[in-house]
Order: C-alpha cells, then structure tokens, then sequence
C-alpha cells in the first residue's frame, strides 16, 4: 500500500479543520485544471473561423508545446518537491495556468494571424507547465491525504477533473451565447488566484522524504517505466478522441456546432460520471483488475463504431461510450503505480502526468496532418488497434506482484 502518513503529517492551519483546507485546495485544483484543459478543444471551431483562420495543422500543432511543457514540467516535479515540497510544486503549476489564460484572452485582441498564433502557442506552453506540476502534486497529496483508500482518492480526483472538463465546453458555450466566450477563461483564472490563496493558508509542513540514491533504480525502476507505457498509449487514445470530437462532428459531418460541444462533453461527462462511481463503490463489490483488463476491449469497439455512427445523437452517444471506456484505465494505471512504489509518489505521478501529456500530444496533433492522406474517420477506425498493447500492459501491471514494492514510508504533503 501506499505510504502511511499520520494525522501529524497533514497540512496544518489555523482556525478551520486542517482537512477541509487541503481536500479542498487539492480537489479544487483539479477541478480548475480540468475546466483549463479542455479550453483549446472546446474553441476548435473559432480558432479555425473567422477570427484565427488556423488549418488543421496548425490547430494539432497547438498541443505540441502543451505536450513538451507538461512532460517537463512533470518530470521535474520530483526534484522540485525535494526543494519546495509539494505545496510550492503545486503553486508554481497554478501561476502558470493563470499566465496561460492571460495569453488565450488576449490572442483575441489582435487581429494580426501570426501573432494571434504565437501567442497561442505560448499559452499552451504554459498550460502544459501548468499541468504537469499540477497534476503531479493533486496526484500524490490525494492519495497522502487518504492512506487507507488511495485508489478512490485518485479516482475521485481524476473524476473531479473530468467533470471540469465535460462541463467547460458547455459553460464556454453559454458565456460565448451570453456576452463574450473569453469571459470564461477570466473567470477559471479567477478560480486559480483564489485556490492559491487557499494553498498559501496551508502552513508549511515536512518535505517529502529523500529515498537513498539506491532508491531510484530499485527493483521497481521497471514497472514505473511500464506504467509510463501503458498511460502514453492510453494518452493517444484519449487525445484521439477528446480533442477531435469536436471537429469530427461538426465539421466532418456538417453539423452545427453544439453537436460538436455536446460530443465533447459527452465523452468527459460519461468518464466523469463512471470514474465517480468507481470511486463511491466499495472495493468488495468491484474488480479493479478484470475492469482494467476490460477498458482496452472497449475503447476498441468504440473506435470502430464511432466510422458508421452518423446521425447527430448517435455521434454523441458513441463519444459517452467512449467516455465510458476511457475513465478506468488511467485512474487504475496511477493507482497501482504509486501503490507500488511508496517511497518516491511525487516522481512517479511526475513521470506517469509526463506520460499522459506525451501521449495526449501526439493524439491531439498526429490526427491533423494525417488527414492530408486519410480521412479522420479512417483514423479513428484504425486507433482501434491501441487496444493491443493497452491490453497487453493491463495484464501483466494488474499482476499482485507488480502492484506491491517494498515497505511504505512516511512522506510528508505540504510545503
């Protein structure tokens, strides 16, 4: 099991129930990351309309620096919280997101196509920075804050940051239909002001204990590198389907736009609403290892459906099934890997956030200039074949053996 860490080890404050602060700090957090995250997505239509005029391959080629700024953002993240602790890896992740947010509402203000995309492509520079510390740090703090349940807490926390982002198309929709759609960005950046209000309310606690130099290459050095598989490939899935739905439905289809919203927000709000029940079940009544043996079968059948799925609502019914599919498998994939490894949690989020990031790349980018060969509906027809190392990676880290390795340690969650 994960680290056992005491009352003692919580974050400490003043006046309130030191607990409530920090569930509500972490989870509030990732609340603000999903309603973040999904933002280029959700505004696919826009930027490739009137006001940015950008081609399929510059919009996929937005998410290339997202990609590298969230792979190393994470991958540092363990380092840094040997420096800063968890809290202050955590506070530089939410002022990152926050200057990205700046970026995305001020493009709108310039007319001028090249500098519109440059700052773009600064914003999801820093979004992805903003991802990988913040992910990194909301991963292990809720699983330390919960020693006892860390895979509903993760679960728990990975649904709450899919509720944010099947909602923020939505909301983003409603502003743009309201008064202006950059509002809602203002307003998540708000919402990262104030949770780093909340974090700086935390008083300053034990760092994360330092494992020997020998440490880093135990014998569980393999697994982790394992899991990064498993969450990369499982990334290109996800990317394949959450930053394209919009796009395929609207576009390759000929639909109007909220169909496009409402595919996208499917797809997040069935994974949010499936990962919310993983978590509320009791682990009796569950199988984590058959349900994450089971994922990679269903996301197959979903991307060979979604080629013959035409009408509007069956669209959008194949992207909640999609949604369905996708919500164990990185969840479990964090759980078992951070279960397994007990002595460095913040560098193991670290690389399996960096993972999930590389992946999410190349699933948002590589489908744009494909489509100057094959059409995306191909594309999604032949990602059916993820499914083979997504179900091969399952079965051997599902294995009672690699998800346990070596005796818990005390490790301290805030800074």
């Amino acid at each position: 099991m994960l680290a056992n860490i005491s009352k003692h080890d919580l974050p400490k404050v003043t006046g309130v129930s030191r607990s409530a602060i920090a569930v509500s700090t972490i989870y509030g957090a990732g609340l603000l990351q999903g309603f973040a995250f999904v933002l280029i997505p959700a505004l696919a239509t826009l930027l490739k309309g009137a006001t940015y005029h950008l081609s399929a391959s510059q919009y996929g080629s937005l998410f290339l620096p997202m990609t590298a700024g969230a792979i190393a953002s994470a991958l540092t993240a363990g380092t840094l919280d040997q420096r800063i602790g968890t809290g202050g890896v955590l506070r530089l992740g939410l002022i990152a997101n926050i200057l990205a947010l700046l970026l995305l509402v001020g493009s709108n203000g310039f007319a001028g196509r090249e500098t519109a995309y440059a700052m773009l492509l600064a914003e999801t520079a820093l979004l992805g920075l903003g991802f990988g510390l913040n992910l990194a740090a909301v991963n292990h703090l809720a699983a330390a804050l919960f020693p006892r349940n860390e895979t509903a807490a993760v679960t728990l926390l990975n649904a709450t940051i899919g509720a944010a982002t099947a909602l923020s198309p939505l909301l983003l929709s409603l502003f743009q239909a309201v008064y202006r759609w950059w509002l809602w960005p203002v307003v998540v950046a708000a919402g990262f002001v104030a949770a780093i209000g909340m974090s700086l309310a935390l008083q300053h606690g034990p760092r994360a204990v330092s494992p020997p130099a020998g440490e880093q290459r135990s014998r569980g050095a393999a697994a982790a590198w394992l899991f990064a598989a498993a969450v990369l490939v499982y990334a290109v899935v996800e990317g394949t389907f959450g930053s394209w739905a919009t796009l395929y439905v609207s576009d390759s289809h000929h639909l109007p736009a909220r169909f496009g919203a409402w595919a996208l927000s499917a797809f997040w709000g069935t994974m949010t609403a499936f990962r919310l029940g993983l978590g509320l079940v009791p682990a009796r009544l569950v199988s984590p290892r058959q349900l994450y043996r089971l994922s990679p079968i269903a996301i197959a059948a979903c991307f060979l459906i979604l080629p013959f799925a035409s009408t509007p609502w069956a669209l959008v019914a194949t992207y909640g099934a999609a949604g369905v599919a996708c919500s164990i498998y990185y969840p479990y994939s964090m759980s078992f890997a951070l279960e397994a490894h007990p002595r460095h949690q913040t560098r193991v989020a670290g690389l399996l956030v960096a993972a999930l990031m590389a992946g999410e790349g190349i699933g948002s980018y590589a489908p744009g200039p494909l489509q100057g060969r094959i059409s995306l509906a191909h594309i999604y027809g032949l990602s059916a074949f993820w499914a083979l190392p997504l179900l091969g990676l399952a079965f051997w880290l599902s294995r009672p053996g690699t998800r346990q390795n070596g005796p818990p340690q005390r490790t301290g969650t805030s800074h």
